[in-house]
């Protein structure tokens, strides 16, 4: 979980680093299987996100979020809606019952959840949609309505009241209101016959929001659920730095890296 290098190791150990080497290398031939943990309540408030690795590697972790747990990971290559749904049936079958999941609103995620648990209520990750609005329109956005967009995301993460959740949807629907032509302009190339839209960075913004809507604001109701992922964005940076010390890393020993990982920061014993 820190950065060693061979010769503190050597001197702190009193093994060759040969030995350490045999050491390491017999860790990484095989690894942990990470074991569910019993939730705390009844309701378990489930934070559920995917990050990207090198050599065509996706990590996906499901996380308690009362625990601070990682309950199940998937090493894939992509966010697939059928892998999710089996780990989550997989944690049902396990006497895991989810009562809500927080996630970035990826399509598998949110397909996955509806099947495995129809009840649970879902949450966007509000600092994702931030995040994402500004990519799309930038920091300094050139159009009154890309600036007023902004604006209004950046208001996201500070609503702590239904009163307050009331007045931002109200505020976004006068900015669909008033720039709806703005947003739904399209050009075309009359030889093909296809269209774009105009104000792509913009529509696709909007869209964003838009879709997420129905799914911003379930934390009002039960302070319990939270409304980001931070906890587990911190557990990707905090691995991926690692896996940064440890380039020359082949597939199989890196997978095995992460399971070991996860098992140290769910508190297992060396």
């Amino acid at each position: 979980m820190e950065r060693q290098v061979y010769r503190t190791l050597s001197r702190d150990s009193g093994l060759s680093q040969s030995s350490l080497q045999r050491l390491f290398r017999s860790y990484l031939s095989r690894s942990p299987e990470l074991s569910v943990k019993p939730a705390l309540k009844e309701r378990t408030y489930l934070l559920i996100d995917g990050s990207y690795f090198p050599g065509n590697l996706c990590i996906v972790l499901y996380m308690d979020h009362a625990l601070g747990y990682v309950q199940l990971y998937r090493n894939s290559d992509g966010e697939r809606y059928s892998e999710i749904y089996e780990d989550l049936m997989n944690l049902r079958t396990l006497g895991v019952e989810v009562y809500s999941v927080t996630c970035d609103g990826h399509h598998s995620i949110l397909k996955a959840v509806r099947k495995a648990f129809p009840e649970a209520i879902i949450q966007r990750c509000l600092v994702h949609i931030k995040r994402q609005v500004k990519t799309y329109l930038s920091a300094r956005p050139q159009s009154d309505a890309g600036k007023d967009l902004l604006r209004i995301s950046r208001r996201l993460t500070y609503i702590t009241t239904h009163e307050q959740s009331a007045l931002w949807l109200l505020e976004m629907h006068q900015w669909e209101q008033h720039y709806k032509a703005y947003v739904n302009a399209r050009s075309n190339n009359p030889i093909s016959g296809r269209y774009w839209y105009t104000h792509k960075n913009v529509h696709s913004a909007y869209r964003l929001i838009k879709n997420a809507a129905p799914y911003l604001f379930a934390y009002l109701d039960d302070g319990q659920i939270p409304n980001t992922t931070n906890k587990l964005e911190g557990h990707f940076a905090h691995l991926k730095e690692k896996l940064t010390l440890h380039h020359g890393l082949r597939t199989a020993a890196r997978k095995a890296f992460i399971k070991w990982y996860l098992h140290f920061k769910n508190g297992g014993i060396r």
